[in-house]
This record gives C-alpha cells, structure tokens and sequence, in this order.
C-alpha cells in the first residue's frame, strides 16, 4: 500500500464494504470499478451535470468529485440502492410510467436529485422540483417528461 493507500469501510445501499484504495480516489471510481454500480455515469467529472448523483446521508452529492476520504463513516445510496427492476422505487417508477429517457444517461441524477427532494420535501411544488434540477443536465431534451415523472413521483405515496 502506498502512503495514502488504506482500508476504508464504506456503507452502500446498507451493505458495509472493505475498500483498499487510495483515499483521494473519487467514490464514483470505487462505486463503479471496486463495486460495479452502473446507476452513477461518469459525465464531465467536475461534479456539473450530475450524471453522477448518488445519496450521502439522504442528500444529494456529486460522487466524481468526493474523495473516498470524504465518505466513509456515511451512508451511500446509489440508484441500485432506490429499488430493482421488479420493484421499483417511487422516482424509477415514475421515470418508467412517464418515460421519461430517450438516451437514459443523465436519467441517474435526474432519480437521485427527485429522490433527495422527497427525502426532505415529501410533497414539493413545480416550482421546488424546477430549482432542484436546476443543475442536472439533458442533452435529449425529455425534459417534460422528466418533469412529469418528478410531479408524479411528488403525487404519490411513499
């Protein structure tokens, strides 16, 4: 192990993993390479477009640009850890009722960013939804229907 290479114990989508990396690696890195999530894309890697998005704690952060360092000891939930594709969770059920994806890439951030809205906003306004993904990026342009999804998903019972 180098000097800044050590064990870091991380806990994602309620499992605890064993993580031997450099600990200024960023945590999409690990949650991609070490663990094999593929729910957070790898976009423009300065934390800007939030294909990367993932759950710190229930709030919204951009994983390519968190060091494992910054991490450890919280819990981290990816877009595998929301639900499956036999039971959905709330916001990937109503991406996929709306269809809301054309290239689905930016769809990751898009979930995540809805999810952390509703974890702290049960029921949000247009408006809220608006400003909450005010930072997330689609070059498709579903941008209606990602909106319908976020209102149908700010609609429906948790």
């Amino acid at each position: 192990m180098s000097k800044t290479t050590q064990i870091t114990e991380l806990s994602v989508n309620g499992q605890s993993h064993q993580i031997e990396a450099d600990v200024d690696t960023p945590l999409l890195y690990i949650l991609r390479n070490d663990l094999e999530l593929n729910g957070p894309k790898f976009g423009c890697g300065l934390g800007e477009c939030g294909a990367c998005t993932v759950l710190i704690d229930g709030v919204a952060a951009r994983s390519c640009v968190l060091p494992l360092r910054s991490v450890a000891g919280h819990d981290i939930t990816t877009l595998e850890g929301l639900g499956s594709s036999a039971s959905p969770g709330r916001v990937q059920q109503a991406f996929i009722d709306q269809q809301a994806a054309q290239c689905g890439y930016c769809l990751n951030g898009m979930i995540m960013t809805i999810q952390a809205l509703l974890n702290r906003n049960p029921h949000p306004t247009e408006q809220q939804i608006r400003q909450e993904l005010k930072y997330n990026l689609c070059r498709c342009g579903t941008h209606v229907e990602i909106m319908a999804a976020a209102r149908q998903a700010a609609q429906s019972e948790q």
